[in-house]
């Protein structure tokens, strides 16, 4: 069957049991003579023909990554964390447990206790050196120079971010890095992949604590090996390093 055909099928599927469960629903009012609403309105509807699924469906990159980053930050328990255009959810909810200041080249107007936002550009940090003992930066660097997000077309724009990122750590600070790893290769524009060992060189002056990998079958696994990593097309590379 091919993959057009089982669309279809499927959403046949999900329509009939949409007018089953409608008209179940509208007998069971009646039957119970329910009054906390008034009859539904078919006019009103709001059809959801997606989630009639046995697992929740999630995008693990970005599930594991912030959830391993999370419980990282919580047990270093810093006075302040700083964290560098990350997926905004991950700010907002470790906000809850430590003052976050959130930086981003488009940077969100948001209002929450412990949160301050601001605009910085990546490759050239408006901050002192060794100024932040936690820091994150997930899911970002790839992207940098490509253009994606409105940022300067630099093949080299990634280094120059790391660099700064590098700088910006204090001694014996904590930085939580995340980006893809693989089959080192550039996807314009998306993103870029890159093996454990690029990033390790170029982090080279900072100690590896741990490396955790989300692999192309979407599982976490702590404490991963290169040869695992490199084994990936579109791997998540979850790299906490310490100066």
């Amino acid at each position: 069957m091919s993959l057009m055909l089982r669309k279809f099928f499927l959403l046949l599927y999900s329509y009939f049991y949409l007018i089953h469960d409608w008209l179940f629903f509208i007998k069971l009012i009646r039957i119970k003579k329910h009054k906390r609403f008034k009859l539904p309105n078919w006019k009103e509807r709001w059809i959801c023909l997606k989630d009639r699924i046995v697992n929740t469906g999630y995008d693990s990159h970005y599930i594991y990554h912030t959830a391993w980053a999370s419980r990282i930050v919580k047990s270093i328990q810093p006075k302040e964390h700083i964290d560098i255009s990350s997926a905004l959810f991950f700010s907002t909810t470790i906000s809850a447990f430590v003052p976050v200041r959130f930086y981003d080249i488009r940077p969100p107007i948001i209002e929450l206790d412990n949160l301050e936002t601001g605009k910085v550009d990546l490759t050239s940090l408006p901050f002192e050196d060794e100024s932040f003992h936690s820091l994150t930066c997930m899911h970002v660097v790839e992207h940098i120079g490509l253009g994606r997000y409105g940022d300067q077309v630099d093949p080299d724009g990634d280094l120059l971010a790391m660099k700064e990122l590098e700088r910006v750590t204090a001694k014996l600070g904590n930085l939580l890095f995340v980006v893809p790893v693989g089959i080192p290769r550039i996807q314009f524009n998306a993103h870029r992949i890159y093996s454990y060992r690029m990033i390790c060189d170029i982090f080279s002056s900072m100690n590896l604590i741990e490396f955790s990998l989300i692999d192309d079958k979407g599982d976490l696994t702590r404490n991963a090996l290169e040869s695992f990593s490199d084994t990936q097309r579109y791997g998540c590379g979850c790299f906490w390093f310490q100066k």
